[in-house]
């Protein structure tokens, strides 16, 4: 049976030489060429792997201009800060870049985005914080634009998405608005099809206050 592993291959040529065997008798054992052998012979280790050069793509040209969008981010306000298809359109509009698909710009800034964070010393700390929730107690709303490609255009629409903190059971759905009837239909709809209301809190992620909301949900619990 041949070794499974270079670093088994290695201690086997190794071997088999300190018993006497010719090295073209262990080439022919294990398949191997002279310089595989000689390399055994040197080290018991292999030597790491080369790392392949990354492939050139589409997107190279156009990596400059990203990166120069997602470095003014560092310092622009919140709301002036560019999305990914707010980066895509520029390319297109901008650069021509018609070259270029919407998710290889997405897989590029998912990556990059926190790269420049991190050279800027804007990194966030990984910290781990510990919660316990009580059974049907409390519950997370998040509603936020969400890109979709609806009959071949890419279309921004927006998700509702509410969640039981204890049993993580979620309930979505994607509106064409996010005007307060779309908030209230998500409510809505979530509430029938968990079958009930949280009786402590829900938590709200970067939403404008929606007190009418928590007043509803107070007073149904």
């Amino acid at each position: 049976m041949l070794p499974k592993s270079k670093v088994d291959l290695y201690a086997a040529i190794r071997r088999d030489a300190r018993t006497g065997m010719s090295l073209r008798a262990v080439m022919r054992k294990y398949g191997v060429g002279f310089e595989t052998v000689q390399r055994a012979l040197v080290s018991a280790v292999p030597e790491p792997r080369k790392k392949m050069r990354p492939r050139e793509t589409r997107l190279d040209p156009y990596r400059p201009v990203i990166d120069a969008m997602l470095t003014a981010d560092l310092t622009a306000p919140r709301k002036q800060r560019h999305t990914i298809k707010r980066i895509f359109d520029r390319l297109l509009d901008e650069h021509s870049a018609v070259d270029i698909s919407y998710q290889m710009v997405r897989g590029y800034v998912a990556v990059r985005r926190e790269e420049i964070r991190l050279q800027a010393g804007k990194g966030v700390v990984d910290v781990f914080v510990p919660q316990t929730h009580k059974p049907g107690a409390e519950a997370e709303v998040d509603f936020g634009d969400v890109t979709v490609r609806l009959a071949g255009e890419l279309v921004t629409c927006y998700l509702f998405a509410f969640r039981l903190s204890y049993s993580g059971k979620a309930v979505h759905r994607i509106f064409a608005s996010a005007g307060q009837e779309a908030f209230f239909e998500g409510h809505v709809h979530a509430l029938n099809v968990l079958g009930g209301v949280p009786t402590g809190k829900v938590r709200y992620d970067n939403l404008r206050a929606r007190n009418t909301i928590l007043l509803m949900l107070a007073g149904g619990a």
